[in-house]
């Protein structure tokens, strides 16, 4: 296994863009660790998985910009460099008011005490249960919660984009089926799972791609791989979705 110091030496020394990857993956532990500290902290209105995003980004920037020969241990130099790639992205997201904020906070304790009861993902009926309130109202939080943020990965395509309450003011009448909404959020739980059980590399790209909306040579500047790549890695990354999709659509039948 090639050490660490030999990997600064090839990236800094003869531009290997594999040295540069290496190192990046090296430390996306980094990221995770600082991600959950910022969660347990703040309880943003953010998945863990939107704040690795956001750290992901200070660590490729600490990665092109550290110094071995200053004698300071790479950690310790990125460490707050991916505290404030995701101090930025929280803070550019925090468009909402505060008793919205505030809102989506007690949504997202609530799904966490479903879950940590139940050891699955939380259903809209459950989370709604547990904050003692029906299923309209827990929707209309939840859509004024998530109304206008930027695309996640529970909803991958562009067309996905609208939440209830934008349906809702489009078409000028309630969502046909509450029910028909439950089955979503149990797919998006679904979709989550299968996202979660991609390799590193994989949900990096498709949070790039999706979420942080790169194109493909962007995100192939990023990882030092070719567009190609991009192109295979984010083609079966979706593949795989749709094959776990397809499978929660055949047990529901």
């Amino acid at each position: 296994m090639t050490s660490e110091i030999q990997l600064w030496q090839r990236y800094h020394e003869e531009g290997s863009s594999e040295a540069r990857s290496l190192l990046i993956e090296r430390y996306l532990g980094l990221v995770h660790h600082v991600a959950r500290e910022v969660e347990q902290r703040l309880r943003p209105a953010m998945e863990l998985d939107d704040l690795v995003s956001a750290g992901t980004f200070g660590l490729v920037r600490a990665v092109d910009s550290y110094d071995p020969s200053r004698g300071v241990a790479f950690s310790t130099y990125a460490t707050p460099r991916i505290h404030g790639a995701i101090m930025d992205e929280l803070r550019a997201l925090d468009w909402r008011p505060r008793s919205v904020r505030e809102r989506q906070r007690q949504l997202d304790r609530a799904s966490r005490s479903v879950e940590a009861e139940t050891g699955g993902a939380a259903t809209a009926q459950e989370v709604a249960s547990r904050m003692g309130v029906d299923l309209t109202t827990y929707f209309r939080w939840r859509s004024h919660s998530l109304g206008g943020a930027p695309l996640s990965l529970d909803d991958p395509s562009p067309e996905a984009r609208g939440t209830v309450a934008q349906i809702e003011a489009a078409s000028g009448r309630e969502v046909a089926s509450i029910e028909d909404v439950m089955a979503r959020e149990e797919m998006v739980a679904r979709l989550r799972a299968a996202i979660e059980e991609l390799p590193e590399r994989s949900r990096m790209v498709l949070v790039l791609y999706y979420y942080r909306e790169l194109n493909q040579r962007q995100i192939a500047e990023i990882l030092h791989v070719t567009e190609s790549r991009v192109s295979q890695i984010r083609t079966d990354a979706l593949r795989r979705l749709r094959i776990a999709l397809q499978a929660y659509h055949e047990e529901t039948r």
